[in-house]
């Protein structure tokens, strides 16, 4: 099961937060998980047909002051009974599709000096990601000492962050070496 399957868990995820609309659950998403996991509005409307026609929620439509109707989504007690049933099983290992490796792969076809600047790309990437992280485990530090703030999920969210401070940490470690042994690569051939 790739990536694509486990979307309407994701988006069956969101509404067991709250009932939402297309457009909410997109913009929950940018506020949440698209630091691991986001899903376009492509993909989140078909899927909420689909959760709807399969009886895993229900929708109703709602006016709004000068605005179209929207349509609202709910999950139902069986849409909330499968999410929990999925959220219980064992984890599967997700092939990864990472392009700065494939393109490292067939390296040895381009000069040593562009595998070096895309690495180098990679690596301010990384970078910035990490500062980025950083500064969301600062907010949830933050929430954790405000007595109004919901502890529990508060405390997940610092667990998904750290994920990603430890995985951009160790994936600059990785620049470093890879770095270093491109050098080394480059000086050897300009010498020869």
């Amino acid at each position: 099961m790739g990536k694509e399957n486990k979307s309407r868990y994701a988006i069956m995820g969101m509404l067991a937060l709250k009932p939402a609309s297309g457009y909410q659950i997109k913009k929950l998403m940018e506020e949440s998980t698209s630091n691991f996991w986001s899903e376009s509005y492509g993909q989140i409307y078909p899927i909420l047909k689909q959760l709807t026609e399969n009886g895993l929620a229900t929708s109703h439509t709602e006016k709004q002051d000068g605005k179209p109707e929207r349509t609202i989504y709910t999950l139902t007690s069986q849409g909330k009974a499968e999410l929990l049933r999925w959220l219980s099983e064992p984890v599967e290992e997700a092939p990864a599709r990472i392009e700065i490796l494939l393109k490292l792969f067939f390296g040895q076809l381009i000069p040593v000096e562009e595998n070096i600047s895309h690495i180098q790309q990679f690596q301010e990437i990384q970078q910035g990601l990490l500062r980025k992280y950083h500064g969301i485990e600062m907010h949830l530090h933050d929430c954790l000492r405000d007595e109004s703030s919901d502890r529990v999920e508060t405390t997940y969210a610092l667990l998904t962050v750290r994920f990603g401070i430890h995985r951009c940490q160790a994936l600059l470690a990785w620049c470093e070496e890879s770095l270093a042994t491109l050098h080394k690569l480059r000086d050897r051939s300009e010498v020869s």
